[in-house]
């Protein structure tokens, strides 16, 4: 017998949008932005890549959501990643000034809330993982963490 708890989270009441700077000193400068940081899990995360510098020849940039599962405490405590799902956003090269517009809907992959230390034993948080792929194949990421919450049973 299978039986599973739905917790309803509470909406949040800042929603703060996340603006971010990277780059690589005189090769690669981008921005970026989403609209906010807390998601419910049938949300849609939207935001903008902005190219301000670019030096490198970028191949693929991508969007990657990543689950990190903390369980124990001390020395048995164990960390799980596990990368949701690839979404490439942009294929080829950007040129200086280029906007890349981002659109991803959460209710088509596996997620579930975000727990933050549960009886000092268990922590689920996700991250959005944004991936730059050049023509050598490295790969220059930035990973900021976001709030899932559960907006309704089902």
């Amino acid at each position: 017998l299978d039986f599973a708890v739905q917790n309803l989270g509470i909406p949040p009441e800042l929603n703060n949008p996340i603006k971010m700077e990277v780059g690589i000193e005189d090769c690669l400068h981008i921005e970026f932005e989403y609209n906010q940081s807390k998601y419910h899990l049938k949300d849609v995360v939207v935001g903008k890549v902005y190219f301000l510098l670019v030096r490198i020849r970028i191949k693929h940039m991508e969007l990657d959501i990543i689950r990190r599962e903390i369980t124990g405490q001390g020395q048995s405590q164990v960390t799980e990643n596990e990368t949701l799902t690839k979404f490439e956003i942009m294929d080829g090269i950007p040129v200086k000034t280029e906007s890349i517009p981002v659109r991803l809907y959460l209710s088509g992959f596996d997620c579930g809330p975000t727990y933050n230390n549960v009886q000092n034993k268990l922590s689920v948080k996700y991250f959005l993982n944004l991936v730059l792929v050049d023509e050598e194949d490295r790969r220059y990421f930035k990973q900021q963490e976001i709030f899932l919450w559960r907006k309704k049973i089902g």
